[in-house]
Parts: structure tokens; sequence; C-alpha cells
């Protein structure tokens, strides 16, 4: 009861926007207010976790048992603004909070269902340094948060800086730019066990497809994939 009234006290000094439009939120909204979080355009993938279009993706490149994103995204559009703050505008708790609104969503489909542990995709020492926080790393905050299940933070590292893979057109020039860039640090941590990886977006999987093949090293991997948003292929 206490919380519930410091809570209703905090949004009534300091209120809280929409991500998305602006207007103030209620109490009981995160991030997205209600009739934001109703037009997010849902991939629904985490009702078809072993065949969908992400999934695809890493088909016989990856021991992969499900993939799943939240929403489809698209440049410009409002639920890509989110990622956008989540990233560059020094927005973690963004993050955080879809990553609990996504873990709160996928339970009841059993998505989850026999991992072991979560792993965010590092971002390069220099990158982190600049903005202060890897936001996958605050994804994997809320999905634990949300899931109870536990993060092995720094299992795999970025070993140096590549340029965005959003300056990168197509999946080979993706796949080339990541290639060799994680190094796998703690493979007692690792060897023998059913990983999710989660990132914030993907779009040809190369950056994925890199730190589980780095993974993969530990020996007797197996991996899950998820992430807020999954560009269409065009």
């Amino acid at each position: 009861m206490m919380t519930h009234w410091i809570s209703r006290l905090t949004d009534l000094l300091a209120p809280r926007p929409c991500a998305v439009c602006g207007r103030r939120l209620t109490p009981e909204e995160s991030t997205l207010c209600m009739d934001c979080l109703l037009r997010l355009p849902f991939t629904n993938f985490e009702h078809t976790p072993f065949d969908n279009a992400m999934a695809r993706l890493f088909w016989g490149q990856l021991p992969m048992e499900k993939a799943a994103a939240l929403f489809y995204h698209t440049p410009h559009s409002p639920a890509a603004q989110v990622i956008y703050d989540l990233k560059y505008h020094s927005r973690p708790q963004y993050g955080r909070q879809l990553g609990v609104l996504t873990g709160r969503r996928f339970l009841p489909t059993g998505f989850f269902d026999g991992m072991d542990a979560i792993v965010a995709v590092p971002l390069a020492p220099a990158r982190q340094r600049e903005r202060g926080y890897n936001q996958s790393d605050a994804i994997v905050e809320g999905l634990c948060r949300a899931t109870g299940l536990p993060s092995l933070a720094r299992a795999v590292v970025r070993t140096g800086f590549t340029a965005s893979q959003t300056q990168q057109q197509s999946r080979q020039e993706r796949m080339e730019n990541v290639e060799g860039a994680f190094r796998l640090r703690r493979p007692d941590h690792v060897a023998g066990r059913h990983l999710l990886l989660v990132d914030d977006v993907v779009t040809t999987g190369a950056t994925m497809l890199a730190v589980g093949k780095a993974l993969q090293e530990a020996g007797n991997v197996k991996f899950s994939l998820l992430s807020l948003g999954f560009t269409q292929p065009l």
C-alpha cells in the first residue's frame, strides 16, 4: 500500500511521458501508454518460436531452439523511436521496462521453458563508455526480473570496435563486419547449457550469429534468441 502511494506521489511530482506520444503515463503504465502499447506491431512469434521469419535466419547455422521478437521494427516508426532513444538518448530504463513487458508477455506461452541463463549481446568497450551502458544489458535486466532466469554477465566480450551494423547494407557485409568481433571468456559457465541470447534489434542476424559462434567454443551449447525489434526482410 505504501509503495503504491509513493509511486503516485512520484508521478505527481515528476510526471513520466510516454516514449512514443509523450502523453503523461499513469502509475500503472511504464514506457508506453496503453494506447501506444496496443498499437505496437507485435510479431506474436512467441506463439510459433520454432518456425518464424526470425528463426529461419539461423536455421542450419546455430544449434538453435527458439527465436522471437516483441515487435516488427521499421525505421522511423513510433516503435523504432523507442529503440533509438534507448540506444542513443540515455534511456536505459526503456530497456529494463520493455524487458519486463516482454518477459511477462512471453511467459504464459512457455517460451522460456528449458532455458538456463540469459546472455546479452555485448557492446565494444569504447561504445559502452560513450553511452554509459549497454542497451542489451538493460533489456536482460528486465527479462531476469520477469522470468527469474540468471544473467551470464561477460560470458562473452566484444574484442574490438567495428562500424555500426546499421551502416552495412547486405547480410554479407554485416557478417564480415562482426567476424571475429567476440571472444568467449567463461567457458565453464557456458558449456552444456541452453542460453537465451538477447539484442535490441535483429535485422540479418549477423551479430547474434557471431556471438553464438563464440559461445559454441565452450562445447555442447544450444541457443534461443530474443530481441525487442525484428526487421522484416524485403
